[in-house]
């Protein structure tokens, strides 16, 4: 009996992976604060620093709460669901930040804009087969996405912000984006970006593939 209820209260809502969750969750508004600041309010180029020094610690929040989850059996509904919701709130969150102060513009708007769509519709696909009792499993390729979303949009965090404090032999190189040439980090974030973009359209419709003979039969 002593080992059940230690379970529960160790499998509970404040046990360390799903805080470490919470911890990804609240880490969200800190990032926007700190885009908003530097781009909006004209803060200065180390705000972005302290946004990509926050966003770094919230992605390894995203490895560790669910291999400590796993390995201490500590997996629970909650954080089952809260898992993907904190991934989804900090990419896209990110994404229209990154959008609003023009690190991502022109055709790169595409490539969040797919990203953005697929998470809703996916999420969407979620809530239905989860009524029906369907669980859809994620799959390692959809993992995989997650974690270059997220390397993505590092790079585009820092952005000119670290080129700034690169050596000048890395500033100098240069690719043209339109009327305006892009430095190398930001360069990077952009081509991984749309990397990205096609691995969410491929694992989104994995997703949708599994549970059309669901929605069929609905």
């Amino acid at each position: 009996m002593n080992s059940v209820s230690t379970q529960r209260v160790e499998g509970g809502a404040f046990s360390l992976p799903n805080v470490l969750t919470y911890c990804r969750i609240a880490a969200v508004p800190l990032v926007v604060a700190c885009m908003y600041w530097q781009a909006i309010l004209q803060g200065g180029l180390w705000l972005r620093l302290v946004a990509l020094a926050i966003f770094i610690a919230a992605g390894i929040t995203d490895f560790f709460d669910g291999y400590l989850a796993r390995s201490w059996g500590q997996q629970s509904r909650l954080g089952r669901m809260l898992d993907p919701i904190a991934d989804k709130l900090l990419v896209a969150s990110c994404l229209l930040m990154l959008a609003a102060d023009e690190t991502i513009k022109g055709w790169s708007l595409f490539a969040a804009i797919i990203i953005l769509c697929r998470e809703i519709l996916v999420s969407g696909l979620r809530e239905f087969l989860a009524e029906l009792r369907v669980s859809v499993p994620v799959t390692q390729l959809a993992k995989w996405k997650t974690t270059l979303q997220l390397v993505a949009i590092g790079f585009l965090l820092g952005g000119e912000a670290v080129d700034y404090y690169l050596p000048v032999s890395f500033m100098d190189w240069r690719w043209s984006y339109g009327a305006e040439p892009l430095a190398l980090t930001t360069s990077i974030g952009l081509v991984l970006l749309w990397i990205s973009a096609l691995l969410t359209l491929y694992t989104g419709w994995d997703y949708f593939r599994a549970g059309l003979r669901h929605i069929i039969d609905e």
